[in-house]
């Protein structure tokens, strides 16, 4: 069964989706469960508070360095097998952070975020086997409603979050229990997918661009500097919230509210996402992200009232969703499906990369910054503007350039 065998009519495309949509929503639902407590975690754990945010930053790192291997994995055994690790990884790094937390041991909790990072970088994936079944009409929306599932992920995490985070004496313990279940329940989803394994090439047919090509190729290249801007701001102020909330004088109940209407903003839009790249082109759609994405920004800056961080946040969120989903779908048409095992793990590499630094650098700017959580919150969101210069140029750039037919 080749990539040939596609049904005109996306039968076998929705199909996929509908099983994507449902593993986004469970197994996605961990996380915003991550997000919300591993700061607050590993501020309880950590000597230093400026580590608060090391267990988010390891399991972003995780992400990004299991990208080209579980990439490679998907190219040789299909989309199954990887996501199946993915989901093990998961279970395995929730078992080890939970064990972290009854020792008090900081190290241990930080391995177990590692492996988590295995898991996160398996779920990224979901957004591309979504579109290897679906024709080219098919495809911007098949990547939209897969992200849509987040949906449900962004109520079920933060829920499970209240009910599990003072269950136990030690804090934070029944939530990673909790997402030892969910890795368990949630892997059975794959069992219903029906992607075909990529066909090993023979000698005469083409071998596609090395990597070095496709990151010459301007389209590919201003793709992932959107795609690691996007979500490194998101992961940079989203990793702060919590602690900026708290320290503001606010509740954990209330981080995780605003966590919830953050991760609510980043898939709602994903129901018309693909619509609005279809009609208004691609370029246009990244260029809006990044307009919003700098409009929280300047919410965020404007005070440290609940209506600031919830406002700024659900910008942050429609943001991410546009400028991400954009320029994932400006990636998935710019490369032939014998480059695809590369180009993914390259692209995933590259933006995990540029996630983690994010992160590294989201507990120093929020903890190490002046004196008070107000002066940290505020190094975090200036710390956005050098970042969409970079990207907001990139695609100006892209779109000035001189029209070249044969160019992609």
């Amino acid at each position: 069964m080749t990539m040939s065998s596609t049904l005109p009519d996306d039968r076998q495309a929705k199909r996929n989706v509908a099983v994507l949509v449902a593993a986004q929503a469970i197994l996605g639902a961990q996380m915003p469960m991550m997000f919300i407590v591993g700061g607050l975690a590993g501020q309880s754990l950590a000597s230093n508070p400026c580590l608060a945010t090391l267990p988010i930053s390891l399991i972003v790192l995780g992400s990004m360095l299991a990208a080209t291997p579980i990439s490679a994995i998907m190219q040789k055994w299909g989309r199954r097998v990887g996501f199946l690790v993915g989901a093990t990884a998961g279970a395995l790094g929730g078992l080890i952070g939970a064990y972290g937390l009854f020792l008090g041991s900081f190290p241990i909790f930080l391995v177990g975020s590692l492996l988590t990072g295995i898991y996160m970088s398996a779920h990224g994936f979901y957004r591309f086997a979504a579109a290897d079944t679906a024709s080219d009409n098919f495809r911007p929306k098949a990547i939209s409603y897969v992200m849509a599932g987040g949906l449900a992920a962004a109520i079920i995490g933060p829920q499970i979050v209240k009910l599990t985070s003072e269950a136990y004496v030690i804090p934070f313990l029944g939530t990673y229990l909790a997402v030892i279940g969910i890795n368990v329940l949630g892997s059975a989803l794959f069992f219903f997918l029906d992607i075909p394994t990529p066909a090993k090439p023979t000698a005469d047919e083409p071998k596609g661009r090395s990597r070095l090509e496709l990151l010459k190729t301007p389209r590919i290249a201003v793709a992932i500097i959107c795609a690691m801007v996007s979500y490194a701001l998101m992961n940079l102020v989203m990793t702060s919230t919590p602690l900026a909330v708290v320290g503001c004088g606010f509740s954990a109940n209330d981080a995780a509210d605003i966590v919830t209407s953050h991760v609510l903003a980043m898939y709602v839009p994903s129901f018309f996402t693909g619509h609005l790249i279809a009609r208004f082109g691609v370029e246009k759609i990244v260029a809006l992200g990044l307009a919003i994405l700098a409009t929280a920004g300047l919410v965020a800056l404007q005070g440290v009232e609940l209506g600031n961080f919830f406002l700024a946040l659900v910008l942050l969120g429609v943001g991410w969703n546009f400028g991400f989903i954009g320029a994932t779908t400006m990636l998935a048409a710019s490369h032939e499906p014998q480059e695809r095992g590369r180009m993914q793990g390259l692209n995933d590499l590259l933006v995990f990369g540029g996630v983690t630094l994010a992160s590294l650098a989201s507990g120093g700017l929020m903890n190490c910054s002046g004196g008070s959580a107000i002066e940290g919150w505020t190094a975090v969101n200036l710390a956005m503007i050098p970042l969409l210069t970079l990207a907001g140029g990139a695609l100006l750039w892209l779109v000035l350039r001189p029209a070249d037919p044969a160019r992609v």
